[in-house]
């Protein structure tokens, strides 16, 4: 997978720090997910933010990206 950093014009919307150029295949371990983005441009996708910062871009079509933004977000609603 490939994360682009982008900087943003001033004068311009603000723009992310990070986008998914590719998406990985894999399908990763939920519980070292702690965070997400969701990204429509380039692709349309889900950046997963890992306990240790990686970022990794994958699908946002496959059921288990699903399932892991549902998990991350009641984690975020318990605290």
């Amino acid at each position: 997978f490939i994360c682009f950093s982008l900087l943003g014009s001033a004068s311009s919307q603000s723009m992310r720090k990070y986008s998914c150029a590719t998406l990985s295949p894999r399908q990763l371990n939920i519980r070292n997910l702690i965070s997400y983005e969701k990204q429509q441009v380039p692709v349309d996708a889900i950046m997963f933010i890992t306990a240790k910062g990686i970022r990794i871009c994958v699908s946002a079509n496959q059921q288990w990206v699903q399932t892991a933004i549902r998990r991350i977000d009641d984690r975020r609603a318990a605290k």
